[in-house]
C-alpha cells in the first residue's frame, strides 16, 4: 500500500481563492476583514510566522496590521496597545506571537485579547467555548487539519482517533475538534505506558510531540490516515516530522508530508477564522 497524500499546499491554495472571493463580497458591504498582529522582539523563527502571514492574509486581502514592538516593552505597555486594538471596529482578529519576553506574562496577555477577536483561541473564554461545543475562536493548527480532513473526505464519526501529544496549542484542541464530530478520542503523552498498542488502533492517528521519527510504519493499524505535526531538524538539517515518513506512507491510507502538509493548514485555519468574524460582522450590522 502506498498512502495518498494530505497535501496541505494544494488544500491551502484552494482555501485562499475562496477566501478571496468572501472578501470580495465583504467589501459590498463596507466590510474588510482585519488582523492584527502584535510581534515583541526580534525571535528569527516568530518573524518568519508573522511574514508567512503577513503574505497569504493581504494575497486574499484583509487589512492587515503588524505592530512590532521592541523585546523591552513592557507587560504595561503591551495590554494598552491590546486594549485599543479590542476597541477598534476595523479590527476582526487580534494575536500577539509567541514566545513572549520573561518581563510579559503570556497567560495575562491571551486572557487581556477579547475573546471575539481571539483568533488564536488560547484565551479562558475560547478553550471554554471549545469544550462545550459552542461557536468560538479556537487554535490555527487543528482547525486546519480538521480542514484538511473534510477536504480529504475522511471518515471522522464513530473512528477511533488517537492524539499524541497534549499541547494547549495542538494535543488538547485537535482532540476536541475531533470528538465535536463525533469521533472516539485517545490522548496520549509522555506518561502513556504501551504507546505503540494504543497507536496500532487508531484509525486516524495525530502525532504532535516535537521527537522526529517516532511512529514508524510498524506503529500504525493498516489503512490508518496519519496527520505529521512535528517540525524537526535531522542531523543533515533537513526538516522532518514526528514520523518516518517512508515506512509510514507504505502502511496507511493517507498521510501528511513534512513540509506541505500541516503547516500551510495553520495559516488556513486562522485565516478562516478572522473571514468568519468579518461575516459576523455582516451579520450582525443586517
Amino acid at each position: 500500500m502506498t498512502a495518498t497524500i494530505l497535501d496541505g499546499t494544494k488544500v491551502a491554495k484552494r482555501a485562499d481563492q475562496v477566501f478571496q472571493e468572501t472578501v470580495q463580497e465583504l467589501k459590498q458591504h463596507q466590510i474588510i476583514p482585519g488582523l492584527a498582529v502584535i510581534l515583541v522582539g526580534d525571535n528569527p523563527a516568530s518573524a518568519v510566522y508573522v511574514r508567512n502571514k503577513q503574505r497569504r492574509a493581504e494575497k486574499i486581502g484583509l487589512n492587515y496590521q503588524l505592530f512590532h514592538l521592541p523585546v523591552t516593552v513592557s507587560q504595561d505597555e503591551l495590554l494598552e496597545l491590546i486594549q485599543r486594538l479590542n476597541q477598534d471596529p476595523q479590527v476582526d482578529g487580534l494575536m500577539v506571537q509567541m514566545p513572549l519576553p520573561a518581563q510579559i506574562d503570556a497567560m495575562v496577555v491571551m486572557n487581556t485579547i477579547a475573546p471575539e477577536k481571539d483568533v488564536d483561541g488560547f484565551s479562558i473564554a475560547n478553550v471554554g467555548r471549545l469544550w462545550s461545543g459552542m461557536f468560538g475562536n479556537f487554535p490555527g493548527t487543528p482547525r486546519g487539519i480538521m480542514r484538511l480532513l473534510h477536504e480529504y473526505q475522511v471518515p471522522i464519526a464513530g473512528q477511533h482517533a488517537v492524539v499524541i501529544g497534549r499541547s494547549d496549542i495542538v494535543g488538547k484542541p485537535m482532540a476536541a475538534l475531533l470528538l465535536r464530530e463525533n469521533a472516539t478520542v485517545t490522548i496520549a503523552h509522555s506518561h502513556t505506558r504501551d504507546l505503540r498498542s494504543l497507536t496500532r488502533q487508531a484509525d486516524i492517528l495525530v502525532v504532535a510531540v516535537g521527537q522526529a521519527g517516532l511512529i514508524s510504519g510498524a506503529d500504525i493499524k493498516p489503512g490508518a490516515v496519519v496527520v505529521d505535526v512535528g517540525m524537526n531538524r535531522n542531523e543533515a538539517g533537513k526538516l522532518v516530522g514526528d514520523i518516518d515518513f517512508p515506512s509510514v506512507a507504505q502502511v496507511a491510507k493517507m498521510v501528511t508530508p513534512v513540509p506541505g502538509g500541516v503547516g500551510p493548514m495553520t495559516i488556513t485555519g486562522l485565516l478562516e477564522q478572522v473571514v468568519t468574524l468579518a461575516q459576523r460582522r455582516v451579520e450582525q450590522n443586517d
